[in-house]
């Protein structure tokens, strides 16, 4: 995704909001060196209103990619970081007592935004990461039976730590499910390293994105022009039988216990349909499917015992699948 234009304000047209969306790059590499993949694949969580669970290694500046994000793309953003103390009302808000009306008053949580940092989400206990199941699904919050709705775009972006599990609540495969998106965030390249010592040595402060020139490029309006030309794109049925037989081939793949449900290959098909409006097509092709596979379809497969052992992990299995499953011509 290149980008084609250095500033671009929220205007609702859908070519200009193409040209706001690909310059989120440019605007984010302000603060965030490398890291392009991981950039896309949140601005395909936004146009397909869907969430993301990035997954690395501390110190490879997730958190600074989501707050760069939000910053770029004029949105209201709040961070939680889970903890194993952290309640759901620490997330979703609560009723609290108004001594002077004698009543109670809702208070809304920290998920009440457009853009949440879930910060390290596998070290609070199911109790506490259950509380954004129905955030994440019905885009709404549920207090005292009472609904409240969510604002819209809303997105919830979480991170974990793939090498430390003491103290830490593996996500069950249900909230994995409701991630439209894992994105692994790499170790950066020897001159990407270099780059990110330079840049603090000449006085970078991650705390300080203004400071570091990251300015808004698109805002809800570019969004909303967006989706409307992304749901416009044309899907053969060739493709939708490629997505399906995709996701059957996981289910049927001897190294995996739980293959993809009709859920993942909905978000296949959609993160696909993104990605062919991103480059500036209004058709799907299968190399726009096959460039989402593994983001869309690494955490809704569970890998067997044994396989993982022999050193079999999802991406090796998806890409084999791939390989094999006919592409339509």
């Amino acid at each position: 995704m290149d980008p084609t234009t250095d500033n671009a304000g929220p205007s609702g047209n859908p070519g200009t909001a193409r040209d706001a969306l690909e310059a989120l790059r440019a605007e984010i590499a302000k603060a965030v060196v490398g890291q392009d993949p991981a950039v896309t694949g949140l601005v395909v969580a936004l146009l397909c209103r869907g969430h993301v669970l990035l997954e690395g290694v501390p110190g490879v500046a997730k958190t600074l990619l989501v707050r760069a994000l939000a910053s770029a793309l004029e949105l209201d953003t709040k961070r939680v970081q889970f903890t194993p103390d952290l309640m759901p009302s620490d997330v979703t808000g609560s009723l609290v007592y108004d001594t002077r009306s004698a009543e109670f008053s809702f208070q809304p949580g920290p998920v009440f935004t457009n853009l949440l940092l879930a910060d390290e989400i596998n070290r609070t206990p199911p109790k506490t990461q259950s509380s954004l199941l129905e955030a994440m699904e019905e885009r709404q919050v549920t207090v005292d039976g009472t609904p409240r709705a969510l604002p819209d775009p809303f997105l919830v972006a979480a991170t974990q730590n793939p090498v430390e599990y003491e103290g830490t609540y593996p996500l069950p495969e249900a909230q994995l499910d409701r991630f439209l998106l894992k994105l692994t965030i790499p170790l950066p390249s020897r001159q990407d390293e270099i780059d990110v010592l330079t840049r603090h040595a000449e006085g970078f402060n991650p705390r300080d994105l203004h400071a570091a020139g990251v300015r808004p490029v698109a805002g809800p309006a570019d969004l909303e022009a967006a989706r409307a030309a992304v749901a416009k794109t044309t899907i053969s049925p060739e493709i939708t039988a490629y997505v399906v037989d995709i996701c059957r081939a996981t289910r049927e793949s001897p190294s995996l216990t739980l293959g993809v449900s009709p859920r993942g290959a909905t978000a296949l098909l959609a993160t696909a349909r993104a990605w062919a409006w991103l480059t500036g097509r209004d058709y799907v092709i299968p190399d726009d499917v096959k460039a989402l596979a593994l983001a869309t379809l690494r955490h809704r497969v569970q890998l067997r015992p044994e396989a993982e052992m022999e050193g079999v992990t999802a991406d090796s299995v998806i890409n084999a699948i791939l390989a094999h499953v006919p592409v339509p011509r």
